[in-house]
């Protein structure tokens, strides 16, 4: 008798210990911090998601930053979930992507713009430009579409209103100046300045000659560009709370400042 009940008495003993440590368990698993994911490439967009990590830690969130060196695995590791989210690319870029691949990919707020801007070392305003004159644009169809909707913008040419980011030189319907739009390699756009009236030059290849975007260009993009970069996620998780506490973050005073003191013009928040 007095071994069956030290039999159950052990029993018991360890039947508590073991709640005890599944109790314990339980609640250490629920009191940690959430983690998000989100996928970026090597430069500002990983820089500035290391701003957003003490934002998102005020918020009790763990942001883990998966940083990649290409500009395809980003994309397919957000569509087969190993990744919550991602912010590397521009608007068309993304939805070219999505397309080739047919992948189910939603964008679900604007982040910054990598702009691209007009240089000039013969004249300080676009208003001072003479007629006639020899322009460089990069002669790729993303980058000399871009360019052309910036000199559009920028009141000096009309374009076909069906081109979009499409348009080529051949979409130009209205040229007051009569300007010779000369298209050559994205990365020599920087340097045939000196041969051309103007050019427009996307800001790593100016960054590459020391040339500051903000300062140095006679016209630039803002945030309204349609190159804007995004941060995109599966559909299933566009409501997600913790995707709206990354936006939030993303888009707070503290990494807009970040963005400004940091990059100077060369990156420009869209928010």
């Amino acid at each position: 008798m007095e071994k069956a009940i030290k039999s159950i008495l052990i029993s018991s003993g360890v039947v508590l210990v073991v709640a005890l440590y599944l109790f314990i368990a339980a609640n250490t698993v629920m009191a940690a911090d959430p983690i998000l994911k989100v996928g970026a490439t090597a430069g500002p967009f990983a820089q500035i998601l290391e701003a957003v990590k003490p934002v998102l830690a005020e918020e009790n969130i763990e942001l883990e930053i998966v940083e990649f060196t290409d500009y395809v695995t980003p994309n397919l590791a957000l569509a087969d979930g190993s990744l919550d989210a991602n912010t590397f690319q521009h608007i068309p870029y993304f939805e070219r992507f999505k397309s080739d691949r047919d992948l189910d990919l939603v964008s679900v707020a604007k982040t910054i713009v990598i702009p691209i801007a007009i240089y000039s070392d013969k004249y300080e305003s676009l208003s001072e430009i003479p007629k006639n004159s020899t322009i460089a644009i990069p002669n790729d169809p993303t980058n000399g579409g871009r360019a052309l909707l910036l000199f559009e913008k920028a009141g000096l040419i009309k374009l076909d209103d069906s081109a979009g980011i499409n348009a080529t030189i051949f979409d130009i319907e209205v040229n007051p100046l009569n300007l010779k739009f000369h298209e050559v390699e994205a990365a020599q756009t920087a340097r045939v300045i000196p041969d051309v009236a103007a050019a427009a030059v996307n800001s790593n290849y100016a960054l590459d000659l020391g040339m500051n975007p903000k300062e140095d260009s006679i016209y630039i993009e803002d945030g309204d560009s349609p190159y804007v970069c995004i941060v995109a996620v599966r559909p299933e998780n566009k409501n997600d709370p913790l995707i709206k506490k990354f936006v939030e973050a993303y888009q707070s005073e503290k990494v807009r400042n970040f963005i400004n003191e940091e990059f100077d013009g060369s990156v420009i928040p869209a928010f």
